[in-house]
């Protein structure tokens, strides 16, 4: 019954009332990218554009995003819960309602939001709910976080258009992608931040459907 309720607790929203508390602090992390050595946080170069994406293991996910053309820095951190400026140990519980998520700033001269919807959708399984392979939980839910209404009007017809192309491969599972205006993001401690890179063996659980994601 124990192992069952903690499973429990871990794939389903917390009441916010019932979220950890969290802090009025924001986490330490590092000031800039371990690989392209440009600066995390904003302000960004005027004409960027940034959105939040949870694939499940944010390791994997940043690693992925960073290596598109045209991205200029990508962070990975919480959002879509409760908690203020988590901890990675509070996350991990499922009662902070947190997804990890990767934060992508990129040049919309250079690479479209389409091309990153492809990419998400693509290299992960959106159909999993509360979880991305044996990797259980809320925080690791398939989600899209926008920045504004046309974002994510754009958001939503790629998820709808994915939704058909698996149905057309003879697959009937729901897309579960949560689609939403970004509230706050809260920036992982420095470890985390472009982990794979720091730590090249280690783990990655992206694992798309083998379905092309046309749009």
């Amino acid at each position: 019954m124990f192992v069952i309720d903690m499973f429990n607790k871990k794939t389903a929203m917390p009441d916010p009332a019932h979220a950890l508390p969290g802090r009025g602090a924001e986490i330490p992390t590092a000031s800039h990218h371990f690989v392209n050595g440009r600066a995390l946080k904003a302000p960004f170069p005027v004409g960027l554009e940034m959105a939040l994406f949870g694939m499940g293991c944010f390791w994997g996910a940043e690693r992925l995003f960073w290596k598109v053309p045209g991205v200029w820095v990508t962070a990975v951190g919480y959002s879509g819960g409760f908690t203020k400026n988590p901890t990675y140990q509070e996350t991990t519980t499922g009662l902070t309602g947190h997804a990890e998520v990767v934060l992508v700033v990129w040049d919309p001269q250079v690479v479209s939001f389409e091309a990153l919807l492809k990419t998400f959708f693509e290299e992960h399984d959106p159909t999993q709910g509360m979880r991305q392979g044996n990797d259980i939980g809320t925080t690791y839910r398939s989600a899209i976080y926008t920045f504004d209404e046309d974002q994510q009007r754009r958001a939503v017809a790629a998820r709808d258009a994915y939704q058909a192309e698996l149905k057309k491969a003879g697959r009937n599972a729901a897309v579960t992608t949560e689609i939403g205006i970004a509230g706050p993001f809260y920036y992982a401690d420095e470890p985390h931040q472009q982990y794979l890179a720091k730590n090249p063996g280690g783990y990655c659980g992206l694992k798309g459907t083998g379905v092309a994601c046309v749009i």
